[in-house]
């Protein structure tokens, strides 16, 4: 009698198959980083470089003496910087490691807030990108260009990012759908869960909860939820499976110190000093 091999018969032991623990530690360092590269290196940033003194940075808020366009556009044009350096650091990193899927995560939660920002802004006129175009006329062109920017750019990114996520795919069989659904709906919802844990503690209250940690993640990140039923258009061009994100202790424990700081020191926010 003819037996099959046991890896072939267990999905779980398919050297393709991407560990569950490791994922959801990538997603929490990756999430994480966004989120201080938007608030604390883009508004941050932005408010140094204007003359401004910082008074206050949390996971959904940073507050500069010095309030204007510049520092209100400055998280966005972070998080599509750090994107598009990580789209071009991937041309380097072609093998499925840690720290591809790590480079390629981090690329597309970029993208997706940074463009997701505009559409917002530009739908519900509330934001930074609101403060960027009030005052400029006519607003109801200025609204809907954020709004046709914003949709343009994410359907853009989401190609791009499925382009991008082709290495960890394996070969066009039936797994393929499997593997894409758990490398990107894992992460959507754990930066979600993660971003709005943190939201609950900031000191400013619970509308910032909606309009900023849930806007950014579940919404802004939204992608993520449902690209992967487009991955079957995505052609692998390389149809040898490797073995592709194993479980990872290290991943682990620095998501564990990341997620334990994110939550605890930048949810509840650091103050700098008050307004004069």
């Amino acid at each position: 009698m003819k037996t099959e091999p046991l890896a072939s018969t267990i999905p779980d032991m398919d050297p393709a198959t991407p560990d569950l623990w490791t994922i959801i530690s990538i997603s929490i360092v990756s999430y994480a980083s966004a989120t201080i590269l938007h608030e604390g290196a883009g508004h941050g940033g932005a408010c140094l470089l204007t003359g401004g003194k910082p008074i206050a940075f949390s996971t959904v808020d940073f507050e500069c003496d010095r309030e204007g366009r510049i520092v209100a556009a400055g998280g966005t044009v972070m998080n599509l910087a750090a994107g598009l350096l990580c789209w071009f650091i991937l041309r380097f990193v072609t093998r499925r490691t840690h720290l591809r899927y790590f480079l390629w995560l981090l690329m597309t939660i970029n993208l997706f807030q940074a463009s997701g920002y505009f559409f917002f802004s530009g739908v519900a006129n509330i934001g930074d990108w609101a403060v960027v175009i009030r005052g400029l006329e006519p607003p109801w062109l200025w609204r809907m260009g954020l709004t046709i920017l914003g949709l343009s750019l994410y359907m853009l990114f989401v190609w791009i990012a499925l382009r991008e996520l082709q290495p960890f795919l394996g070969h066009n069989g039936p797994t393929k759908l499997q593997r894409a659904k758990k490398l990107t709906l894992v992460p959507y919802f754990t930066g979600g869960i993660l971003s709005c844990t943190a939201a609950l503690l900031n000191p400013v209250g619970m509308f910032l909860v909606a309009i900023s940690a849930a806007a950014s993640s579940f919404g802004g990140t939204s992608g993520l939820a449902w690209m992967w039923r487009m991955a079957k258009h995505v052609r692998v061009s390389n149809s040898v499976v490797e073995p592709a994100l194993s479980r990872s202790r290290g991943w682990m424990i620095g998501a564990a110190v990341v997620g334990a700081l994110f939550v605890v020191v930048f949810g509840p926010g650091l103050k700098f000093g008050s307004k004069t």
